[in-house]
């Protein structure tokens, strides 16, 4: 009888320190996890950030171009009115 509560004893301690382990082992992939997750939501951040820098500038590029070729239409505009005044 007693071997059967030393087997029993020695079963329990050895499943106790086997939860240990895994407990150890599922806090750390918690862990990682958790660290994997902060890790793309720092990275979708700052590609957020460089998506709205690059809109930002093609905006700006975009009215430039607007502005030049508004200046171009004038010039031609003047142009036409200047020959168009010569050949009254």
């Amino acid at each position: 009888m007693r071997i059967t509560y030393i087997a029993t004893a020695v079963a329990a301690l050895s499943l106790a320190a086997c939860s240990d382990r895994t407990e150890d082992k599922a806090a750390a992939t918690a862990d990682n996890a958790g660290a994997t997750v902060a890790s793309a939501a720092s990275d979708t951040a700052a590609n957020a950030d460089a998506a709205a820098d690059s809109a930002a500038a093609a905006t700006n590029r975009a009215a430039e171009n607007v502005d030049a070729a508004a200046d171009t239409a004038d010039r031609k505009t003047d142009a036409a009115a200047d020959a168009a005044a010569r050949t009254e």
